[in-house]
């Protein structure tokens, strides 16, 4: 009875591991593709930075 509780009547389901490796896998291109974005955004937050002193330099002054 404990078997039947837990699962393991036959084994490991081959569906089971199978949906397990799936998963893993595209966990695993989840956290690829979160690295690559955080890459590319501080690349461009990097650039953004220096755009934003000129503009910021380049403003006139408001009229009050």
């Amino acid at each position: 009875m404990a078997k039947a509780l837990f699962g393991h009547v036959g084994g490991p389901d081959p569906r089971m591991v199978s949906e397990m490796r799936r998963l893993q896998q595209r966990v695993r291109d989840l956290e690829a593709e979160l690295v690559r974005l955080q890459e590319e955004n501080d690349a461009l937050a990097a650039g953004a930075g220096h755009e934003d002193d000129v503009l910021v330099m380049d403003r006139e002054p408001v009229l009050t």
